[in-house]
């Protein structure tokens, strides 16, 4: 007799073949569920080799289209960046990657669904939170929170003998000392080797960037057009080459990105469950458009709009990295962040070079910039004698407050 059925995020990988097989061995009936988000993946070995191993049915779902426009355009817009370094490429996966499982247990008729994420990281928060808030009455599969799973399989090593009794087929290559995960914005690095935040990567680690040293000994000049806070084009300025789709803009940015070793960075952060980790990114694309926007937002938008707004990008950046897209506060934030980037208009050019992007200039039709007004030139509407106003109000609050401290240190 069944238990019932489990849809489980499957990547084709040592852990989740395993974890097909005990959930089989559990009694499931098992439909296994891959996500094509922009990785370098044989779906097609990966779709026989879980039908091989017993599942019911596979699905192979090609997400890239909306991960760009409903997931990586509002972290755009948003300016996301996770304690001032991170660009949240895995992150911003998660949500969409657990929406589509959800989808498909509720038209399978399944009452479970099931991952591989570590019982350390954040992942297992990001997907549970998105199952629970979509289909409240789901129940989660968890096998590495769950005792009897993890004392089983206590490394790579127990979970290669389990393969082998069980003819999973095992990786013929030797595993990279550290953990990857990759989609269209990023791969990310960690665990192994590199759990010494000393450690140096190693120069073969990369696999998105080139490294800058290496890189072209001329730039290439962009022109990236935005339209109420996202990318509508991007144009090669030399070439002229252009590219106008959402998928088609980010991947041409991840190629000029990549080519330029743009994008790499290297920290130490803070997880949501209470640990510090280290972790190496490169986010090509996503850096060049978090460059662009922050430009042409600062050049449209309202300075006290924007004062606001950068407070609600922190705060977005934040349950995001903790999972809470779904949740009615990061709806909230997204739907203001959203309604900030009507006016955020135009054109920016910008060059990508050795590892670094520079702003060569801007236009838009919206813009807040007043050339006469600010020109030194010329006088304008503008009396120089207004800053005296300015100057007189804020000299009073600072001769004050040294005042006052000083009289605090002359009595101690």
């Amino acid at each position: 007799m069944s238990k019932g059925t489990v849809v489980l995020a499957y990547s084709g990988g040592l852990d989740t073949s395993c974890i097909l097989v005990w959930l089989k061995e559990e009694g499931y009936d098992v439909i296994t569920y891959l996500a094509n988000i922009g990785q370098e993946e044989d779906f097609d070995a990966a779709k026989k080799k879980a039908e091989r191993l017993g599942a019911r049915k596979v699905f192979i779902e090609d997400l890239r289209a909306e991960f760009v426009e409903e997931f990586i355009w509002p972290s755009v817009q948003a300016n996301a960046i996770y304690e001032d370094r991170y660009l949240l490429g895995t992150s911003v996966a998660r949500p969409c990657i657990a929406r589509r499982q959800v989808q498909i247990a509720r038209q399978e008729g399944a009452q479970y669904v099931s991952h591989g994420a570590t019982g350390k990281g954040n992942d297992q928060i990001r997907f549970e939170l998105t199952c629970y808030a979509l289909y409240p009455e789901v129940k989660i599969i968890a096998p590495w929170r769950i005792p009897e799973f993890y004392n089983r399989f206590r490394g790579r090593k127990d979970l290669m003998e389990y393969a082998e009794k069980h003819g999973i087929p095992v990786p013929v290559t030797p595993k990279a000392p550290w953990s990857m995960d990759a989609n269209l914005m990023h791969i990310s690095y960690e665990s192994g080797i590199l759990e010494n935040p000393k450690s140096h990567a190693p120069a073969d680690l990369y696999l998105m960037t080139r490294n800058p040293e290496d890189a072209p000994n001329s730039p290439d000049v962009l022109e990236i057009e935005f339209k109420k806070g996202v990318p509508i084009k991007v144009t090669h300025v030399k070439e002229g080459k252009s590219k106008d789709t959402p998928l088609d803009i980010f991947s041409y940015l991840n190629e000029i990105g990549g080519r330029h070793g743009v994008g790499r960075i290297d920290i130490v952060e803070n997880r949501f469950i209470g640990m510090k980790s280290r972790g190496i990114y490169e986010t090509p694309g996503g850096t060049i458009l978090y460059h662009a926007h922050l430009d042409i937002e600062t050049f449209t938008m309202d300075r006290e709009v924007r004062r606001i707004k950068q407070g609600l990008g922190v705060k977005f950046s934040e349950m995001l990295y903790n999972g809470f897209w779904y949740s009615p506060e990061c709806e909230f934030v997204r739907h203001c962040i959203d309604k900030s980037q009507e006016s955020v208009e135009g054109k920016v050019q910008l060059s990508v070079f050795k590892g670094q992007v520079y702003i060569l200039g801007r236009e838009s039709p919206k813009s807040l910039y007043n050339e006469e007004l600010v020109s030194m030139d010329v006088q304008g509407d503008y009396d120089p004698c207004d800053a005296s106003g300015f100057i007189k109000i804020n000299a009073v609050r600072l001769r004050e407050y040294h005042r006052l401290l000083g009289e605090a240190r002359s009595k101690h």
